[in-house]
């Protein structure tokens, strides 16, 4: 192509920096993968419950894929939607504790379908600085006045809805589970500041008492955090009906796919101005079936989550007794910062020369000097893992020069 040299040269600065990111091949999902020609402890999935391999899950992916097709053929509003995927909705409602949902292909595709549906040109979104790209993107892509707020700065989002003018609609967006840190929004502060803005608004302008509106993106806490996995708005006592609640079925859940819950109000209107679902062919049957297994699964069976957190607590004790600190004991997720993206590479490297895959976390995913280890144990782990783990990484460590206790 007339501008191979010219992205050439880009690739090679990006590799000059320690950033260039390469495609591994990995002979599956799950808790050990073949890689390089040996097998590998996988310590950086998003698979947390260690359903992608869940017999019951793939049984379920491969009835309805047999039931169905391989496909769906065309997008619901066009070839008609089909009885597995309105079972999926059901499902995902009845879990969030919601009037109705719908579901999208991907979880990026939800947040770039919803926000620009939601709002425009006469509204103002709000957003955390640490959101996941798939939201920075969306409030973009929305045409909305963007603003946003330092990470978890209750003070400052009071600040900026004091501020909000007389936009017509006002949205602030947060991921429920940060998932380059691990860290929790402060649900409940920015509840009660959507609501104290809603009171104001009210007063002020009685012909738009809207107020503030609050989306919380919990793909990395479905599943797993709050009572029954069911997110982090239930991790904090909140009622769900007060938010937007997003997710996906791609983390936790082991399929694929995105999803919205709340009134059935809102899902009917996501059905008639949300682009990506409206011209988007709906998800494949076997991710709808697999996914409304991993919902019975995390029903009916809380020892996998169970074993997931003592497994948490273990990978924790063990980092601690390397001397390295998480950056956030509020999750599932354990984040190591190393600091510059080449010695986070080389760290990475080492560990795979040891049988253990950590995927170095570099910029533009973090910021410059705060490259990492974003170190996920799952289910289906077992303490052993974990014991490997801590010995290669000791033995990474002292390879690559960093202290260690």
């Amino acid at each position: 192509m007339r501008w191979d040299a010219e992205l050439r040269r880009e690739l090679d600065g990006l590799g000059g920096q320690g950033l260039l990111r390469t495609l591994r091949t990995a002979s599956r999902a799950g808790p050990r993968v073949e890689m390089a020609g040996r097998e590998c402890l996988n310590l950086c999935s998003n698979d947390y419950l260690g359903l992608t391999q869940h017999p019951a899950v793939i049984r379920a992916a491969a009835e309805a894929a047999q039931a169905y097709g391989a496909g769906a053929g065309a997008s619901r509003l066009v070839s008609g939607t089909l009885a597995i995927h309105e079972e999926l909705e059901q499902a995902i409602a009845n879990f969030k504790g919601t009037e109705a949902a719908v579901a999208f292909t991907t979880g990026h595709a939800a947040n770039l379908g919803t926000i620009p549906a939601l709002v425009g040109r006469e509204d103002l979104v709000i957003c955390d600085k640490l959101n996941h790209a798939s939201l920075i993107d969306a409030c973009r892509l929305s045409g909305a006045r963007l603003r946003v707020y330092a990470h978890r700065d209750l003070g400052k989002l009071a600040s900026l809805l004091q501020r909000s003018g007389d936009f017509s609609r006002t949205l602030v967006v947060t991921d429920g589970v940060f998932s380059m840190d691990g860290d929790l929004a402060p649900l409940p502060g920015i509840l009660s500041l959507a609501d104290e803005h809603g009171v104001v608004r009210q007063a002020h302008h009685p012909e738009q008492g809207r107020g503030a509106v609050v989306m919380v993106d919990d793909a990395h806490g479905t599943g797993v955090m709050g009572p029954g996995g069911r997110g982090t708005v239930q991790h904090f006592g909140l009622d769900t009906d007060r938010f937007i609640n997003m997710g996906t079925l791609s983390k936790a859940l082991g399929s694929l796919g995105g999803y919205i819950a709340g009134s059935r109000t809102l899902i009917s209107y996501l059905y008639n101005r949300a682009r990506s679902f409206i011209y988007s062919t709906a998800l494949p049957p076997a991710s709808a079936g697999a996914a409304l297994a991993a919902l019975r699964v995390v029903r009916e069976q809380p020892e996998v989550r169970a074993q997931l957190w003592r497994n948490v607590g273990a990978l924790r004790a063990a980092l601690r007794r390397l001397g390295l600190e998480p950056v956030s004991d509020d999750s599932h997720l354990s984040a190591v910062i190393i600091g510059e993206a080449e010695a986070a590479s080389r760290l990475s490297q080492a560990l795979l020369e040891r049988g253990v895959f950590v995927a170095a976390i570099r910029p533009p995913t973090v910021p410059a000097g705060t490259s990492r280890l974003r170190i996920t144990v799952t289910a289906a782990h077992t303490l052993d893992d974990v014991a490997h783990f801590a010995q290669a990484m000791q033995e990474a460590m002292e390879e690559v020069g960093l202290p260690h206790a």
